[in-house]
Protein backbone atom coordinates (compact mmCIF):
# COMPACT_ATOMS: atom_id res chain seq x y z
CA UNK A 1 0.00 0.00 0.00
CA UNK A 2 1.55 3.36 -1.23
CA UNK A 3 -0.12 6.75 0.33
CA UNK A 4 1.15 9.89 -1.16
CA UNK A 5 -0.25 13.44 0.05
CA UNK A 6 -0.32 16.80 -2.25
CA UNK A 7 -1.27 20.21 -1.75
CA UNK A 8 -3.56 20.73 -5.42
CA UNK A 9 -5.57 24.32 -5.51
CA UNK A 10 -5.77 24.57 -2.27
CA UNK A 11 -6.95 21.37 -1.53
CA UNK A 12 -4.88 18.57 0.45
CA UNK A 13 -5.18 15.58 -1.76
CA UNK A 14 -4.39 11.87 -0.74
CA UNK A 15 -4.19 9.15 -3.41
CA UNK A 16 -3.50 5.69 -2.00
CA UNK A 17 -2.29 2.83 -4.24
CA UNK A 18 -3.18 -0.46 -3.38
CA UNK A 19 -4.96 -2.69 -0.89
CA UNK A 20 -6.18 -1.15 2.40
CA UNK A 21 -6.57 -4.16 4.44
CA UNK A 22 -5.88 -5.05 8.45
CA UNK A 23 -2.13 -5.67 7.12
CA UNK A 24 -1.41 -1.61 6.27
CA UNK A 25 -4.56 0.16 8.37
CA UNK A 26 -1.71 1.28 10.94
CA UNK A 27 1.08 2.85 8.50
CA UNK A 28 -1.62 4.19 6.61
CA UNK A 29 -2.91 6.26 9.32
CA UNK A 30 -0.22 7.36 10.28
CA UNK A 31 0.70 8.65 6.85
CA UNK A 32 -2.68 10.00 6.22
CA UNK A 33 -1.75 11.96 9.46
CA UNK A 34 -0.72 15.19 8.06
CA UNK A 35 -4.64 15.64 6.48
CA UNK A 36 -5.59 15.83 10.07
CA UNK A 37 -3.35 19.12 10.58
CA UNK A 38 -5.66 20.28 8.03
CA UNK A 39 -8.93 19.86 9.19
CA UNK A 40 -10.78 22.65 7.80
CA UNK A 41 -9.60 23.15 4.39
CA UNK A 42 -10.58 20.87 1.59
CA UNK A 43 -9.82 17.26 1.77
CA UNK A 44 -9.39 14.42 -0.65
CA UNK A 45 -9.03 11.00 -1.09
CA UNK A 46 -8.02 10.22 -4.46
CA UNK A 47 -8.97 6.00 -4.37
CA UNK A 48 -8.61 5.87 -8.26
CA UNK A 49 -6.32 3.11 -7.44
CA UNK A 50 -7.15 1.92 -4.26
CA UNK A 51 -7.91 -2.21 -4.88
CA UNK A 52 -9.40 -3.26 -2.16
CA UNK A 53 -10.31 -1.92 1.89
CA UNK A 54 -11.03 -4.01 4.90
CA UNK A 55 -13.83 -2.41 7.72
CA UNK A 56 -9.83 -1.47 9.27
CA UNK A 57 -9.53 1.20 6.31
CA UNK A 58 -12.79 2.12 6.32
CA UNK A 59 -12.46 3.13 10.74
CA UNK A 60 -9.70 5.69 9.51
CA UNK A 61 -12.11 6.89 6.64
CA UNK A 62 -14.72 7.29 9.85
CA UNK A 63 -12.31 9.49 11.68
CA UNK A 64 -10.77 11.11 8.78
CA UNK A 65 -14.56 12.47 8.21
CA UNK A 66 -15.06 13.41 11.42
CA UNK A 67 -12.33 15.24 11.75
CA UNK A 68 -12.65 16.82 8.37
CA UNK A 69 -16.12 18.57 7.42
CA UNK A 70 -14.88 19.31 4.01
CA UNK A 71 -13.15 15.63 3.28
CA UNK A 72 -14.35 14.01 -0.16
CA UNK A 73 -13.53 10.60 -1.57
CA UNK A 74 -12.84 10.02 -5.59
CA UNK A 75 -12.63 7.94 -8.18
CA UNK A 76 -13.69 4.85 -6.13
CA UNK A 77 -13.86 1.66 -8.26
CA UNK A 78 -17.15 -0.53 -8.21
CA UNK A 79 -16.14 -3.06 -5.48
CA UNK A 80 -14.58 0.14 -3.21
CA UNK A 81 -18.02 2.21 -3.65
CA UNK A 82 -20.52 -0.84 -3.22
CA UNK A 83 -18.12 -1.47 0.40
CA UNK A 84 -19.01 2.15 0.88
CA UNK A 85 -22.36 1.78 0.17
CA UNK A 86 -23.06 -1.32 1.99
CA UNK A 87 -21.79 0.10 5.15
CA UNK A 88 -23.49 3.39 4.88
CA UNK A 89 -20.67 5.76 4.04
CA UNK A 90 -22.26 6.94 1.02
CA UNK A 91 -25.07 8.40 3.08
CA UNK A 92 -22.50 10.27 5.40
CA UNK A 93 -19.79 11.33 3.26
CA UNK A 94 -19.28 12.82 -0.17
CA UNK A 95 -18.17 9.68 -1.91
CA UNK A 96 -18.16 9.87 -5.91
CA UNK A 97 -17.91 6.87 -7.87
CA UNK A 98 -14.99 6.26 -10.15
CA UNK A 99 -15.51 6.23 -14.39
CA UNK A 100 -15.11 4.02 -17.08
CA UNK A 101 -12.92 5.58 -19.81
CA UNK A 102 -14.33 4.41 -22.98
CA UNK A 103 -13.66 4.86 -27.26
CA UNK A 104 -16.00 5.78 -29.38
CA UNK A 105 -13.30 5.05 -32.41
CA UNK A 106 -15.33 3.79 -35.10
CA UNK A 107 -18.60 3.51 -33.47
CA UNK A 108 -21.66 4.40 -35.51
CA UNK A 109 -22.92 8.01 -34.96
CA UNK A 110 -26.90 8.27 -34.92
CA UNK A 111 -27.52 11.17 -33.25
CA UNK A 112 -25.95 14.37 -33.79
CA UNK A 113 -27.23 17.62 -31.72
CA UNK A 114 -26.71 20.96 -29.86
CA UNK A 115 -25.91 19.08 -26.30
CA UNK A 116 -23.82 16.55 -28.09
CA UNK A 117 -22.85 13.47 -30.09
CA UNK A 118 -25.08 9.97 -29.61
CA UNK A 119 -22.89 6.59 -30.78
CA UNK A 120 -23.97 2.73 -31.34
CA UNK A 121 -21.67 1.15 -28.88
CA UNK A 122 -22.45 -2.34 -29.90
CA UNK A 123 -26.27 -4.18 -30.43
CA UNK A 124 -27.87 -3.35 -27.04
CA UNK A 125 -25.57 -0.15 -25.94
CA UNK A 126 -25.39 3.54 -27.09
CA UNK A 127 -23.46 6.04 -25.55
CA UNK A 128 -24.30 10.00 -25.43
CA UNK A 129 -21.12 12.31 -25.70
CA UNK A 130 -21.81 15.42 -24.31
CA UNK A 131 -19.86 18.57 -25.41
CA UNK A 132 -16.61 19.50 -23.95
CA UNK A 133 -17.29 22.03 -20.60
CA UNK A 134 -20.02 20.32 -19.86
CA UNK A 135 -20.28 19.52 -15.92
CA UNK A 136 -20.62 16.44 -13.87
CA UNK A 137 -24.01 17.84 -12.16
CA UNK A 138 -25.44 18.65 -15.63
CA UNK A 139 -25.21 15.42 -16.44
CA UNK A 140 -26.52 13.96 -13.19
CA UNK A 141 -29.63 16.46 -13.82
CA UNK A 142 -30.10 14.89 -17.08
CA UNK A 143 -30.69 11.48 -15.32
CA UNK A 144 -32.43 12.99 -12.53
CA UNK A 145 -34.57 14.27 -15.40
CA UNK A 146 -34.80 11.23 -17.63
CA UNK A 147 -35.98 8.95 -14.14
CA UNK A 148 -38.42 11.14 -13.68
CA UNK A 149 -40.09 11.20 -17.10
CA UNK A 150 -39.78 7.42 -17.28
CA UNK A 151 -41.49 7.14 -13.67
CA UNK A 152 -44.36 9.63 -15.45
CA UNK A 153 -44.49 7.43 -18.42
CA UNK A 154 -42.36 8.69 -21.40
CA UNK A 155 -40.98 6.05 -23.21
CA UNK A 156 -37.32 6.22 -22.70
CA UNK A 157 -34.48 4.54 -22.52
CA UNK A 158 -32.80 4.80 -18.81
CA UNK A 159 -28.58 5.74 -18.51
CA UNK A 160 -26.58 3.14 -16.44
CA UNK A 161 -23.64 4.71 -16.58
CA UNK A 162 -21.11 7.60 -16.46
CA UNK A 163 -18.51 6.88 -18.14
CA UNK A 164 -15.29 9.33 -19.39
CA UNK A 165 -14.56 9.61 -22.86
CA UNK A 166 -11.47 11.29 -23.81
CA UNK A 167 -11.47 14.97 -22.01
CA UNK A 168 -15.60 14.86 -21.91
CA UNK A 169 -18.08 13.11 -20.07
CA UNK A 170 -20.28 10.59 -21.42
CA UNK A 171 -23.73 9.10 -20.64
CA UNK A 172 -24.57 5.31 -21.57
CA UNK A 173 -28.47 3.33 -22.36
CA UNK A 174 -29.43 0.31 -22.72
CA UNK A 175 -31.89 -0.11 -26.12
CA UNK A 176 -31.63 -3.55 -26.72
CA UNK A 177 -31.50 -3.49 -30.58
CA UNK A 178 -33.23 -0.73 -31.22
CA UNK A 179 -32.85 1.89 -34.23
CA UNK A 180 -33.75 5.80 -34.49
CA UNK A 181 -36.07 6.43 -36.85
CA UNK A 182 -34.42 8.07 -39.58
CA UNK A 183 -32.57 4.81 -39.88
CA UNK A 184 -35.95 2.74 -40.05
CA UNK A 185 -36.78 6.10 -42.87
CA UNK A 186 -33.73 5.17 -44.64
CA UNK A 187 -33.84 1.68 -44.70
CA UNK A 188 -37.58 1.60 -45.45
CA UNK A 189 -39.24 4.45 -47.38
CA UNK A 190 -42.27 2.63 -47.44
CA UNK A 191 -42.92 2.57 -44.06
CA UNK A 192 -43.34 6.77 -44.03
CA UNK A 193 -47.10 6.47 -43.48
CA UNK A 194 -46.83 3.50 -40.79
CA UNK A 195 -43.75 5.11 -39.42
CA UNK A 196 -45.73 8.65 -38.93
CA UNK A 197 -48.56 7.18 -36.89
CA UNK A 198 -45.86 6.01 -34.57
CA UNK A 199 -44.52 9.43 -34.21
CA UNK A 200 -47.93 11.33 -33.52
CA UNK A 201 -48.73 8.48 -31.16
CA UNK A 202 -45.40 8.73 -29.14
CA UNK A 203 -46.14 12.91 -29.15
CA UNK A 204 -49.99 12.18 -28.10
CA UNK A 205 -48.65 10.10 -25.74
CA UNK A 206 -45.81 12.46 -23.66
CA UNK A 207 -48.85 15.45 -23.88
CA UNK A 208 -51.36 13.37 -22.29
CA UNK A 209 -48.86 13.34 -19.09
CA UNK A 210 -49.28 15.77 -16.58
CA UNK A 211 -46.34 16.42 -14.32
CA UNK A 212 -46.73 16.96 -10.76
CA UNK A 213 -45.52 19.77 -8.75
CA UNK A 214 -42.12 19.36 -6.81
CA UNK A 215 -40.40 17.29 -9.84
CA UNK A 216 -36.79 17.94 -11.05
CA UNK A 217 -38.28 18.58 -14.83
CA UNK A 218 -38.37 21.84 -15.40
CA UNK A 219 -40.93 24.85 -16.51
CA UNK A 220 -39.98 24.43 -20.58
CA UNK A 221 -41.02 28.56 -20.94
CA UNK A 222 -38.30 29.63 -18.58
CA UNK A 223 -35.60 27.66 -20.19
CA UNK A 224 -37.14 29.32 -23.85
CA UNK A 225 -36.84 32.96 -22.23
CA UNK A 226 -33.37 32.25 -21.13
CA UNK A 227 -32.10 30.87 -24.54
CA UNK A 228 -33.37 33.85 -26.11
CA UNK A 229 -31.81 36.23 -23.34
CA UNK A 230 -28.45 33.91 -24.04
CA UNK A 231 -28.70 34.83 -27.94
CA UNK A 232 -28.91 38.70 -27.70
CA UNK A 233 -25.72 39.47 -28.71
CA UNK A 234 -26.65 38.08 -32.39
CA UNK A 235 -29.87 39.86 -33.13
CA UNK A 236 -30.32 43.65 -32.49
CA UNK A 237 -32.99 44.20 -29.49
CA UNK A 238 -36.11 44.81 -31.52
CA UNK A 239 -36.07 41.10 -33.18
CA UNK A 240 -35.40 39.73 -29.26
CA UNK A 241 -38.72 41.41 -27.98
CA UNK A 242 -40.83 40.07 -30.71
CA UNK A 243 -39.03 36.51 -29.53
CA UNK A 244 -40.07 37.46 -26.19
CA UNK A 245 -43.06 38.72 -26.38
CA UNK A 246 -44.01 35.28 -29.15
CA UNK A 247 -43.26 32.81 -25.86
CA UNK A 248 -45.07 35.71 -23.21
CA UNK A 249 -47.72 33.92 -25.52
CA UNK A 250 -47.81 31.05 -24.77
CA UNK A 251 -50.52 29.69 -22.61
CA UNK A 252 -48.90 27.95 -19.07
CA UNK A 253 -49.49 24.17 -18.82
CA UNK A 254 -48.18 21.28 -17.20
CA UNK A 255 -47.73 18.91 -20.02
CA UNK A 256 -44.33 16.80 -20.22
CA UNK A 257 -42.42 17.84 -23.67
CA UNK A 258 -39.61 16.17 -24.99
CA UNK A 259 -38.36 19.90 -26.68
CA UNK A 260 -36.16 17.89 -29.22
CA UNK A 261 -38.29 15.50 -30.69
CA UNK A 262 -36.81 14.55 -34.19
CA UNK A 263 -36.33 11.71 -36.20
CA UNK A 264 -33.30 10.77 -34.67
CA UNK A 265 -33.68 11.40 -30.98
CA UNK A 266 -36.77 8.56 -31.31
CA UNK A 267 -36.00 4.70 -31.54
CA UNK A 268 -38.18 1.67 -32.73
CA UNK A 269 -37.75 -1.39 -30.47
CA UNK A 270 -40.17 -3.29 -32.13
CA UNK A 271 -43.67 -1.57 -32.64
CA UNK A 272 -42.78 0.99 -30.34
CA UNK A 273 -40.80 4.53 -30.24
CA UNK A 274 -39.18 5.39 -27.19
CA UNK A 275 -36.78 8.56 -26.81
CA UNK A 276 -33.16 9.28 -26.15
CA UNK A 277 -31.53 12.70 -25.66
CA UNK A 278 -33.50 13.50 -22.52
CA UNK A 279 -31.55 16.93 -22.08
CA UNK A 280 -34.08 19.14 -22.95
CA UNK A 281 -37.01 17.19 -21.29
CA UNK A 282 -39.51 20.19 -19.80
CA UNK A 283 -43.81 20.70 -18.76
CA UNK A 284 -45.35 23.12 -20.67
CA UNK A 285 -48.14 24.04 -23.61
CA UNK A 286 -47.96 20.88 -26.12
CA UNK A 287 -47.36 23.58 -29.03
CA UNK A 288 -43.69 24.13 -27.83
CA UNK A 289 -42.96 20.33 -28.20
CA UNK A 290 -44.46 20.43 -31.69
CA UNK A 291 -42.73 23.73 -32.38
CA UNK A 292 -39.54 22.76 -31.69
CA UNK A 293 -39.76 19.36 -33.88
CA UNK A 294 -41.41 21.44 -36.85
CA UNK A 295 -37.70 24.07 -36.39
CA UNK A 296 -35.56 21.46 -36.58
CA UNK A 297 -37.84 18.83 -39.27
CA UNK A 298 -39.49 21.39 -41.85
CA UNK A 299 -36.72 24.90 -41.40
CA UNK A 300 -32.81 23.54 -39.90
CA UNK A 301 -30.23 25.92 -40.38
CA UNK A 302 -27.05 23.82 -40.92
CA UNK A 303 -25.89 20.43 -42.17
CA UNK A 304 -29.49 18.77 -42.19
CA UNK A 305 -28.54 14.81 -43.29
CA UNK A 306 -25.90 14.69 -40.56
CA UNK A 307 -28.16 16.39 -38.01
CA UNK A 308 -31.75 14.58 -38.68
CA UNK A 309 -30.21 11.53 -40.38
CA UNK A 310 -32.13 10.91 -43.29
CA UNK A 311 -32.97 13.20 -46.42
CA UNK A 312 -34.96 16.67 -45.95
CA UNK A 313 -37.74 15.49 -48.41
CA UNK A 314 -38.37 12.41 -46.68
CA UNK A 315 -37.89 13.84 -43.21
CA UNK A 316 -40.34 16.74 -44.35
CA UNK A 317 -42.50 14.10 -45.42
CA UNK A 318 -42.65 12.39 -41.85
CA UNK A 319 -43.68 15.06 -40.06
CA UNK A 320 -46.15 16.45 -42.43
CA UNK A 321 -47.99 12.95 -42.15
CA UNK A 322 -47.54 13.14 -38.33
CA UNK A 323 -48.81 16.46 -37.80
CA UNK A 324 -52.04 15.48 -39.86
CA UNK A 325 -52.27 12.17 -37.46
CA UNK A 326 -51.68 14.09 -34.42
CA UNK A 327 -54.88 16.03 -34.89
CA UNK A 328 -56.98 13.23 -36.28
CA UNK A 329 -60.44 13.75 -35.88
CA UNK A 330 -60.11 17.87 -35.87
CA UNK A 331 -61.96 19.77 -38.94
CA UNK A 332 -59.18 20.60 -41.50
CA UNK A 333 -59.91 24.38 -40.64
CA UNK A 334 -58.67 24.07 -37.03
CA UNK A 335 -55.70 21.87 -38.01
CA UNK A 336 -54.77 24.53 -40.73
CA UNK A 337 -55.04 26.99 -37.90
CA UNK A 338 -53.09 24.83 -35.22
CA UNK A 339 -50.01 24.19 -37.67
CA UNK A 340 -49.75 28.23 -38.31
CA UNK A 341 -49.72 28.95 -34.51
CA UNK A 342 -47.07 25.79 -34.90
CA UNK A 343 -45.38 27.80 -37.07
CA UNK A 344 -45.11 30.84 -35.30
CA UNK A 345 -44.02 29.78 -31.98
CA UNK A 346 -41.47 27.92 -34.24
CA UNK A 347 -39.21 31.20 -34.90
CA UNK A 348 -38.28 31.11 -31.44
CA UNK A 349 -36.45 27.47 -31.67
CA UNK A 350 -35.06 28.16 -35.35
CA UNK A 351 -32.80 31.19 -33.10
CA UNK A 352 -32.67 30.25 -30.02
CA UNK A 353 -30.89 27.10 -30.68
CA UNK A 354 -27.71 28.72 -30.79
CA UNK A 355 -27.79 29.30 -27.11
CA UNK A 356 -26.33 25.41 -26.94
CA UNK A 357 -22.62 26.55 -28.10
CA UNK A 358 -20.18 29.71 -27.96
CA UNK A 359 -18.46 28.30 -30.50
CA UNK A 360 -20.82 27.70 -33.72
CA UNK A 361 -19.11 28.38 -37.24
CA UNK A 362 -19.26 32.56 -38.16
CA UNK A 363 -21.06 31.30 -41.17
CA UNK A 364 -24.20 29.63 -39.61
CA UNK A 365 -24.42 32.85 -37.60
CA UNK A 366 -24.64 34.93 -40.13
CA UNK A 367 -27.14 33.19 -42.16
CA UNK A 368 -29.54 32.88 -39.44
CA UNK A 369 -29.09 36.81 -38.74
CA UNK A 370 -30.25 36.85 -42.55
CA UNK A 371 -33.01 34.79 -41.98
CA UNK A 372 -33.50 36.55 -38.78
CA UNK A 373 -34.59 39.32 -40.64
CA UNK A 374 -36.52 37.97 -42.93
CA UNK A 375 -39.01 35.80 -40.91
CA UNK A 376 -38.91 37.72 -37.56
CA UNK A 377 -38.28 41.51 -37.92
CA UNK A 378 -40.34 41.68 -41.48
CA UNK A 379 -43.19 39.21 -40.00
CA UNK A 380 -43.41 40.86 -36.36
CA UNK A 381 -47.03 41.59 -37.11
CA UNK A 382 -48.08 38.27 -38.26
CA UNK A 383 -46.39 36.56 -36.18
CA UNK A 384 -47.64 38.23 -32.87
CA UNK A 385 -51.15 37.80 -34.35
CA UNK A 386 -50.85 34.42 -34.61
CA UNK A 387 -49.54 33.74 -31.30
CA UNK A 388 -52.57 35.97 -30.26
CA UNK A 389 -54.90 33.45 -30.92
CA UNK A 390 -52.86 30.71 -28.63
CA UNK A 391 -55.51 30.83 -26.43
CA UNK A 392 -57.97 29.26 -28.21
CA UNK A 393 -55.75 25.66 -28.18
CA UNK A 394 -57.79 23.60 -25.75
CA UNK A 395 -55.33 21.24 -23.96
Amino acid sequence: MKTTIQEINGAFVATLDGRLDTAVAAQTQQELQPLFEHSQSDVVLDCSRLQYISSSGLRIFLALAKRCPKLRITEANSDVYQVLEMTGFTKIMNVQRGMRCLSVDGCEVIGHGGVGIVYRLDADTIIKVFRKGTTLDEVRTEITMAKEAFVLGMPTAISFDIVRVGQQLGLVYELLRADTLSACLRREPQRVDELARLYANLFRQLHAIRVPRGKTIPDALVRERESVQHIRRYFDAEGIDILLRVIDAIPACDRLLHCDLQTKNAMLQGDELMLIDMGEVGYGHPVIDLAHSYSAMMTLVGDYETIIGVSKELAQDIWQRMIRYYFEGQPQHVIDHRLEQIKAVSTVRKFSWLSLSDSFPDEVIRQCQQIFEEQVTRQKEHLLEVCGTLNDWEV
